[in-house]
């Protein structure tokens, strides 16, 4: 019930929110369609406040939920683009898995598989790395004093402003496509990982630490007996957010390279603004998140079940 109270209220207020994006294109077809809108002309309508006009043409919003290339598109109509792009588009669609036995380049199925698939490879590459990072911080202050700095300071940098350099570096060397994407996810799921395992691998006190010496534990007894068993908690939380990030950085990926993906189909909708397809991408993106999360969440119970923590 709180989760239908909270789908509730977003889509009550989306409608909402719909009125006063669309209403400057409402009055423009209304006008040419011979109704009387205030104020009566387009450079009076371009410098008025929305909410204004939608007060003052109370009687002519109804097709701001239906109208075509709008600002914003009302739910039923994502929704709508959604059924088209996934269901429609490949059982009767020429180019659908029907008739042609493979996804359509036109489906949103087909541009989801692109970048879940760059999105769990970048995904692996940047955990492993990450936890690498934190074992080599952790056990040698020259890498605590160096790397972790830099790891910090890589964050500032906007992926937007970097995705593009890489891609290009990365073509100029021969690779692309997939493996660039990937890079980017990386770079974007490394960083969480790598400051939740420095956090987990110090975790233990200085009470267990002693315990371990008087047993004359070297470190690497210490390693895989204490800091890996009391950071795997830490290392499940950051994961959760690596993954996110990494899908975000996929997508940013797919910008600039338009072969494929839910950045690509995004950037295609904004070329022809076609909003619709915007928001669909966007709604498969956040689907695609939760259900990743929701993986990474799973395995994260049956680990600490089988380490004989209570999840």
């Amino acid at each position: 019930m709180p989760v239908l109270a909270v789908v509730g209220v977003i889509l009550a207020v989306w409608y909402l929110a719909v009125v006063p994006m669309n209403i400057k294109e409402v009055l423009t077809a209304q006008e040419r369609a011979g109704a009387e809108v205030v104020p009566p002309t387009a450079k009076e309508r371009r410098d008025a406040g929305r909410f204004g006009l939608v007060f003052n043409n109370f009687d002519l919003i109804g097709s701001s939920w239906s109208m075509d290339r709008s600002r914003l598109p009302a739910p039923h109509q994502v929704a709508g683009e959604l059924w088209k792009s996934t269901w429609v588009e490949e059982t009767t669609g020429r180019r659908g898995i029907v008739r042609s036995g493979s996804f359509s380049n036109r489906s949103l199925v087909y541009h989801g598989g692109v970048t879940l698939l760059a999105t769990v490879l970048g995904f692996v590459i940047g955990s492993g790395l990450g936890v690498l990072l934190a074992v080599g911080i952790v056990y040698n202050r020259a890498m605590d004093m160096s790397v972790m700095p830099w790891a910090i300071i890589s964050q500032t940098i906007p992926i937007v402003a970097l995705a593009p350099m890489i891609i290009v570096v990365l073509y100029s060397v021969g690779l692309s496509g997939l493996v660039a994407k990937a890079v980017i996810s990386a770079y974007l799921s490394f960083f969480p990982v790598v400051v939740g395992m420095v956090k987990g691998l110090r975790s233990p006190d200085a009470m267990q630490m002693d315990l371990l010496r008087t047993y004359s534990a070297n470190a690497n007894q210490s390693f895989w007996k204490l800091r890996l068993p009391a950071s795997v908690p830490y290392l499940f939380a950051s994961l959760k957010i690596g993954i996110a990030a990494s899908l975000v950085g996929a997508i940013v990926g797919e910008l600039p390279v338009q072969r494929g993906g839910l950045g690509a189909r995004m950037l295609g909708g904004s070329y022809y603004g076609q909003t619709e397809q915007i928001w669909a991408a966007l709604l498969v993106a956040a689907v695609m998140a939760a259900g990743l999360v929701w993986l990474i969440g799973w395995l994260e119970r049956r680990t600490l079940r089988a380490m004989g923590v209570q999840a």
